[in-house]
């Protein structure tokens, strides 16, 4: 399960108050961009007065945190319902989480969100820091069934095919997320990632990894 850390601010979940602010700072971050996200621009974006909105979250950094949080325990369950079905092997596991991955990434919500989140880690230490830990549990659920399918694989050399998958996925974002100029491409893309890197993580050897050539046998 990819778990996500006790959250911060003065609230209860489920607030109706808080899921507000959630909500007006997730479409801040996406309609409007890192620049505009503040405390005050987000109080405008959910009617309420700044003071209310520091009331539950003094520092945007902690809305940060809550956003990413809830994108993990969303993509958990999504995981839960698409991937970890029962009597899947690895393989299609991996396909499946490949696929859901890019999918997701040809949302507006995604395309953007992230998009803003790594602008905003560029200038922002605490949000690098959330990015990263998100993407170290995305990378720890690649590398779990890379792990199965190539056992002669060392834990770093694991971590890199999963590194790479990951960030061969992230990198579509620019060219084929949302009404980005190759768009209409993804679902080819999709298939040819689910069927390379499927491949990859099959028969990628530690000699590969190291930038060594194998000598034909």
């Amino acid at each position: 399960m990819i778990a996500a850390p006790s959250r911060p601010g003065i609230y209860a979940r489920g607030s109706e108050t808080v899921d507000t602010i959630l909500k007006a700072a997730m479409a801040v971050l996406i309609d409007e961009g890192a620049d505009a996200f503040t405390i005050r621009r987000i109080a405008a974006r959910c009617d309420m007065k700044v003071g209310n909105v520091s009331y539950h979250f003094p520092r945007k950094e902690m809305l940060i945190q809550v956003l990413l949080d809830e994108l993990v325990e969303s993509y958990d369950k999504l995981i839960e319902e698409v991937v970890r079905k029962p009597g899947l092997n690895a393989e299609e596991r991996l396909r499946l989480l490949i696929i859901l991955c890019l999918d997701d990434i040809g949302t507006k919500r995604t395309t953007r969100l992230f998009t803003e989140l790594w602008a905003l880690a560029n200038h922002n230490d605490f949000v690098a820091d959330r990015v990263r830990t998100f993407y170290r549990k995305v990378h720890d659920a690649i590398g779990g069934y890379v792990a199965q399918l190539n056992s002669a694989l060392t834990p770093d050399d694991v971590h890199t095919v999963a590194l790479f998958i990951s960030a061969s996925m992230e990198g579509s974002t620019p060219f084929l997320g949302f009404d980005k100029p190759w768009a209409n491409k993804m679902p080819a893309f999709t298939a040819l990632a689910a069927k390379s890197l499927v491949e990859l993580a099959k028969t990628v050897t530690s000699r590969d990894i190291a930038g060594l050539v194998l000598e034909p046998v």
